[in-house]
């Protein structure tokens, strides 16, 4: 996949609308910025990702429980974790196009301009050095190449220096020093940088002069702290264990672009991992390990992760990094791993008055507990299936199909029946099969067209397998299965197809390789 393939991400999500996966919100109002709705075939491939995610971080692990804390919370809750003084994106105005910006975004989006000049660089030696390549040798001393190398340690120091000083006109000088245009204009009238708060405010309460004033939760993980002690004691728990949650979250971005990677409202999947003080290093190294596994498992390509450390750390954090996917808009954020120290419940305890510590038995002490974080985006995730799954063939009798080669274990709808033709009893016998197999998984009946404009139909929306009831199914009660990625067929008898394609689509198949 080329790095910001645009011409890939329009189909992509020309795709997504056409079969079912996502929406415009309120469209028929002419939509609503950055927002989405789901539509039947993509709720299903979401809580086909959330189910995933859900076994295999609570269902595998007996140290670590789930719970749903509700999206409003007391107010002091924000300011105990920094939201109400520090959630803030550094912003930049462009005086001529009227767009604004991230300004850390913009920034980065420059160094991943020059990474892509020692990738064209390296990949130009690669071909002409073939097996006698070495990469690490050839970086590390190709003149051009640590000049590049160079200039991003200087523009990431630069940057980092601003960022931790809180020194905004930094950033506005290394905006103007790297002669950084507005995308949209190619204008570098900038204005200054101000910090804008991401938090979305209403009023509680049936009279607006009597209302106290709160927020949406921008993250989840707050509802995990605020209910540590409850679930340690109920649970009766044991330094390490965690606590999983899937749910939504809100932040009023200003620039919530690049269709559901970046939105207002969206959900996220996230695990508190409570540990002694002095090991949340080790236990971050190993989740680390563990969530690039879990992606890896998928079979969406190694060469599409990678690790990225943060160099700049939030306030919470002594380590942090990033699983990074390659999406058609380049290797972005998928998902973040952070040892968040003590911050969190120790802020927690000073502003409610309430003991949050943990009394651990074989040290005869208490303590309140470090914790390693590991936080994914629900919709980027889906944005992640999307990107790897969406595939154009070019069939040998010339035709041509888009098929979406989503993990069958994800996939929406594991199976399509498809009687040959609407007659002979054909329909019947489908219907059959269908109503066998509908108390199993999600399937599809479709008797409408020729067999081969059914199977481009199920092939784009991802359905791993179809099942054709012919004549033949008629005699000896057998059909043909075919396998949408190969489009391989092989006969197969009905009492073997229940079993056969259950092992074939599990989660468990995933889930017992990690």
């Amino acid at each position: 996949m080329a790095a910001n393939d645009e011409n890939l991400f329009k189909k992509i999500v020309s795709h997504a609308k056409e079969y079912g996966f996502i929406f415009p919100s309120s469209e028929i109002y002419d939509g609503l910025g950055a927002t989405y709705d789901y539509g039947q075939q993509g709720v299903e491939l979401k809580n086909n990702i959330k189910a995933y995610w859900w076994k295999s971080m609570v269902q595998l692990h007996e140290d670590i429980v789930g719970i749903d804390a509700a999206i409003f919370m007391h107010p002091t809750t924000w300011k105990a974790s920094g939201h109400v003084d520090a959630f803030n994106d550094p912003m930049i105005d462009n005086k001529d196009s009227k767009k604004r910006y991230r300004a850390d975004v913009l920034i980065e989006e420059y160094i991943a301009k020059v990474e892509a000049k020692i990738e064209k660089e390296v990949s130009k030696a690669e071909k002409r050095f073939g097996d006698a390549f070495d990469r690490e040798q050839f970086v590390s001393t190709n003149q051009r190449v640590v000049g590049y190398s160079e200039e991003i340690s200087s523009i990431n120091q630069r940057m980092k220096n601003a960022m931790d000083e809180g020194r905004l006109e930094g950033l506005k000088e290394l905006i103007e020093d790297l002669g950084i245009a507005d995308p949209v204009s190619g204008s570098k009238n900038w204005t200054d940088v101000r910090q804008f708060n991401l938090m979305f405010s209403t009023e509680l309460g049936s009279l607006a002069e009597g209302a106290s004033k709160i927020y949406l939760r921008p993250e989840t993980a707050q509802g995990i702290f605020v209910n540590y002690l409850n679930v340690q004691k109920t649970g009766r728990m044991k330094i390490p264990f965690g606590i999983a949650q899937i749910g939504k979250a809100f932040r009023n971005e200003i620039i919530a672009r690049q269709f559901i990677f970046r939105m207002r409202e969206f959900e996220q999947m996230e695990m508190q991992f409570f540990v002694k003080p002095g090991e949340e290093l080790e236990w971050y190294e190993q989740w680390k390990e563990r969530r690039m596994k879990w992606h890896k498992t998928l079979g969406m390509g190694d060469e599409n992760y990678r690790f990225h450390d943060h160099l700049n750390l939030a306030h919470y954090a002594n380590a942090a990094c990033d699983i990074e996917f390659n999406f058609p808009m380049g290797f972005k954020e998928l998902e973040g791993i952070h040892s968040r120290t003590d911050f969190d419940l120790s802020a927690h305890e000073k502003h409610s008055g309430k003991k949050l510590q943990f009394f651990d038995p074989a040290e005869n002490r208490s303590y309140i507990p470090y914790v390693v974080e590991t936080s994914i985006g629900l919709d980027r995730m889906f944005l992640a299936v999307l990107t790897a799954a969406y595939t154009e063939e070019t069939l040998e009798d010339g035709s041509e199909r888009v098929v979406l080669k989503i993990p069958a274990a994800l996939a929406p709808q594991k199976v399509a029946v498809l009687p040959l033709i609407k007659k002979d009893g054909l329909p019947e016998k489908a219907m059959e099969i269908f109503d066998e197999l509908k108390f199993d998984m999600n399937c599809q009946y479709d008797e409408k067209d020729a067999i081969g404009r059914r199977y481009r139909r199920q092939d784009a929306i991802g359905t791993p397998y179809c099942i054709t009831v012919d004549h033949q199914t008629l005699e000896d009660n057998t059909v043909t299965l075919r396998e949408r990625d190969s489009a391989a067929q092989e006969r197969i008898s009905i009492s073997d197809l229940a079993s056969r394609v259950n092992e074939l689509v599990s989660v468990n198949t995933l889930l017992r390789a990690l």
